[in-house]
């Protein structure tokens, strides 16, 4: 075995370990199964990636979609990592499988679909495995929140293979997930290690959606790195990608109703570019490895509060700063709601309602967001982060509890078939012609709110219905949920924030003026990207570029001191990074003064 220090530096080019890798990479090392819960961006990727160079053999590698281990490959020969797929969309099967049994493959990545056939199993029994890595482990977890079947059979391939040290890695995992994953992969409860779930670089925003086109064309003109923006529907997406490009920025759409090849083609260019913004479902994000995303937006709720942590984790990957937005509104979660109720397996139902309302109290809160986010993951957090909207913009808020009896009253003696209009014109007094055709003028709710009640109905009957109090029907008709009975009684409170103006989306913090030698860099590594076909981050991160700008190395010696700088990427792209850093010095000594 070669030391996993040694190795850390002359292929990774990193001096020392991130968080909690190198406990990580050392239970591997030492034979152990591992389940790391890791946040994106942490480097989950090089805990299986340098045992699987320390160890001998082949580490096999469980990823859940094709563009996912393609794109890991693509960026693990970028280090002289050799590494292949074996999938339907490879065309080089053949000569895949001959390089796994001639022992000249270092990661050999398959679906689970693929890994538990009985061929696979005939393949594999003929190779030395150094370990076996299954990303996404909670895909293995019918608590989690992207369940897949397939992921719970791979035991069998598992125990077969009980010398090999196996581990599980996932970015997101609340504690009744892991205790399942633990158990589903055959991981000791010892063996279970956790780096936290905080991401430090992402500021949290989240609003009430009025006006997503504007608030969207805010958003983008604060951010003109590459950006996702989640849709809840396919023509959501198409519209959102359509009006973003007529506004001038460059923009497409990606969701399961394309063609695959559309799809591929939309997703190579926006992993390719610095600047594009893809417009998408949630299909889109956990197949790749971009870690240049600027910023998340949510045109609509997320599942869960865990998919809204997976999905805004596919922002500022490289630990740059980066923001994550959310627009929501009351349909939302009615909608949500609904499909529980009708779509959802009895058993799993309870399951489901605790995780919306979890997200409701998220959008609701007039506290920090991330403390909401860290709890929900078993944390205990500081009441206040600094870095999401309500820390840096503390809202008002307000005892809007008798307004919400009022409302749900209303409610009530209307027969719960109108919705929030109707009953705002009945506790308004409004005598005009619908009031009086149902005879709701005659109600004693009629005329019951006062002027200042009457600007907190919608946003009070928004949160009922977040927190269940209240149901909105496919037409809109309100009646009671399951938290209506103790609102009614005076059993609970109900605070509302007042909603506060508009706040324009900022330029992040980006580490200080522009720097004219990290742009020359960057157009060094946009025409090497270009000869190579990869994308740019491929080459190097930004953080590479600016520290290479700071140091301005003169020879390969001192550009293979900066961080990040292994030795094959120093073979191939040094001299290329010199050259950008001498052009530009001769460039600034001949400039006029």
């Amino acid at each position: 075995m070669t030391s996993p220090r040694d190795i850390l530096k002359t292929t990774f080019g990193f001096d020392h370990f991130r968080g909690v890798q190198e406990q990580v990479v050392d239970r591997v090392m030492a034979g152990r199964h591992t389940l790391a819960v890791m946040p994106t961006g942490a480097g989950k990727s090089l805990c299986y990636q340098l045992p699987a160079l320390a160890r001998p053999g082949t580490a096999l590698v469980i990823s859940p979609l094709i563009a996912l281990m393609h794109d890991q490959i693509r960026s693990a020969e970028a280090f002289g990592i050799r590494a292949a797929s074996l999938t339907s969309a490879d065309e080089n099967r053949e000569r895949t499988i001959d390089r796994l049994r001639a022992g000249e493959l270092d990661l050999i990545y398959a679906a689970p679909e693929r890994a538990t056939t009985e061929g696979f199993r005939r393949l594999i029994d003929r190779v030395p495995l150094s370990l076996i890595a299954i990303d996404e482990a909670h895909c293995v977890s019918e608590w989690g929140h992207d369940f897949r079947p397939d992921y719970r059979l791979l035991r069998p391939l598992l125990d077969a293979f009980a010398d090999v040290p196996r581990l599980a890695l996932t970015a997101t995992a609340d504690a009744r997930t892991r205790a399942d994953i633990l158990a589903q992969l055959g991981i000791a409860e010892d063996g279970l290690i956790i780096s936290g779930f905080d991401r430090p670089n992402i500021r949290y925003h989240v609003q009430p959606r009025d006006g997503l086109g504007g608030q969207l064309k805010a958003l983008l003109a604060a951010h003109p790195g590459p950006g996702i923006v989640y849709a809840p529907s396919r023509d959501g997406a198409e519209k959102i990608a359509e009006q973003v490009a007529g506004g001038g920025r460059k923009a497409l759409p990606y969701h399961a109703g394309l063609e695959p090849q559309v799809r591929a083609r939309n997703q190579a260019a926006f992993v390719a570019s610095e600047e594009m913004v893809i417009a998408a479902t949630v299909a889109f994000g956990m197949g790749i490895d971009k870690p240049d995303v600027r910023f998340v937006a949510h045109a609509g709720i997320p599942k869960s509060v865990e998919a809204y942590y997976q999905e805004t984790g596919r922002a500022g990957r490289d630990g740059d700063p980066a923001e994550a937005w959310l627009f929501w509104s009351a349909e939302d979660f009615a909608r949500a709601r609904r499909r529980i109720e009708t779509e959802v397996e009895p058993d799993r139902r309870p399951g489901e309602r605790d995780r919306l309302n979890a997200l409701a109290a998220f959008v609701e809160t007039a506290g920090c967001r991330r403390a909401v986010l860290l709890r929900h993951f078993g944390e205990d957090p500081p009441e206040s982060c600094g870095n999401c909207d309500n820390c840096l913009n503390p809202p008002q808020t307000v005892d809007a509890t008798e307004i919400a009896r009022k409302l749900l009253s209303a409610a009530f003696r209307t027969e719960m078939r109108f919705g929030v209009a109707h009953l705002t014109d009945v506790l308004a007094g409004n005598d005009n012609d619908k009031v009086r055709s149902f005879g709701h003028d005659r109600l004693s709710v009629f005329g019951i709110a006062s002027a200042d009640e009457l600007q907190l109905v919608r946003p009070v009957s928004r949160a009922l219905i977040a927190r269940d109090a209240l149901r909105a029907d496919a037409y809109g008709g309100l009646s009671f949920g399951p938290a209506a009975k103790a609102i009614l009684k005076g059993g609970e409170e109900v605070r509302i924030t007042v909603p506060p103006k508009r706040q324009k989306a900022k330029r992040p913090r980006d580490g200080g003026p522009a720097d004219p030698m990290f742009d020359s860099l960057r157009e060094a590594r946009r025409a090497l990207a270009s000869e190579q076909g990869v994308p740019p981050y491929v080459i190097f991160h930004d953080s590479v570029l600016r520290d290479i700008a700071a140091a301005r190395p003169q020879s390969l010696h001192e550009l293979a001191r900066i961080s990040g700088v292994g030795e094959t990427k120093l073979q191939r792209y040094g001299q290329a990074m010199l050259d950008a850093v001498a052009a530009h010095i001769k460039d600034s000594d001949h400039a006029p003064a």
